[in-house]
């Protein structure tokens, strides 16, 4: 299971670098403008150049609406920006063809610039709350369109949870269905150290966070902590010893850097 953890700024970033053998990813978001909110092209620059080479940059493109174009436009100004993994939040389709047409947008707009990036249709476990596309159709509609890997997170902040949202078993389920297609499956939403093992038995391949790496596990007025990173990643590494069956799978090979 690979670990991404979503810096706000450069001062995060610098932060994440500290800790960087503990982490596999750095995202760059903007907590303030929602749940994958999309943060300022010179800042997913700079936080390129603060974080090492060898560290792939994610960069969320918003908790998007439903306008194709614009959304594409956004994704191509994050890769031209310098991510290699770009994540888009469905949360103005309230249909999987939506959600398909604007992926395939991002897609095309991101593939044509660099054939290698990574791109993430990302749902959210509590779509009921805010009407957008049920999660267990993600791992379609980032098939049909061409995406790399379907991601849950959660949309609305409010301290409820991934879980609570999406039982243990459903989520086996979205991960069963993103393998069935080749796809990554990642997984968010105010995650916990206590959830990491059954997040490792269900086979997840990303697992990101925020909150549990901050000080006072708050996402918006906490700090992401060097020493926190290290000890949410010894947990993972505890219950990939417990359960190697969950994670000897062959998906990381689609992970770029």
């Amino acid at each position: 299971m690979l670990l991404l953890i979503s810096p706000d700024g450069v001062e995060e970033a610098l932060q994440c670098a500290k800790a960087a053998e503990h982490l596999d990813i750095v995202d760059v978001k903007k907590p303030d403008e929602g749940s994958l909110g999309a943060n300022y092209p010179w800042v997913i620059r700079e936080i390129r150049a603060a974080v090492p080479a060898d560290k792939p940059v994610s960069a969320t493109v918003g908790d998007v609406p439903f306008k194709p174009g614009t959304v594409a436009q956004a994704a191509l100004g994050a890769a031209v920006s310098g991510a290699t993994y770009i994540k888009v939040g469905l949360y103005g389709c309230t249909t999987p063809e939506q959600a398909i047409e604007v992926m395939r947008g991002v897609v095309r707009a991101v593939k044509d610039h660099r054939p290698d990036a990574f791109v993430v249709a990302s749902g959210y476990a509590d779509a009921h709350r805010i009407g957008s596309v049920n999660p267990l159709a993600l791992p379609d509609v980032a098939r049909r369109s061409g995406s790399d890997a379907a991601m849950l997170d959660t949309a609305i902040k409010d301290g409820t949870r991934l879980f609570d949202h999406v039982p243990p078993e459903v989520c086996a389920e979205f991960v069963r269905l993103a393998h069935q297609a080749d796809l990554l499956a990642a997984l968010a939403g105010s995650v916990t150290r206590a959830d990491l093992g059954a997040l490792t038995r269900i086979g997840t391949d990303i697992v990101g966070v925020r909150g549990a790496v901050c000080e006072g596990g708050d996402r918006n007025s906490g700090r992401i902590q060097p020493h926190l990173v290290a000890a949410f990643r010894a947990e993972m590494d505890r219950h990939a010893r417990e359960h190697p069956a969950a994670t000897a799978d062959n998906h990381r090979s689609k992970v770029v850097s």
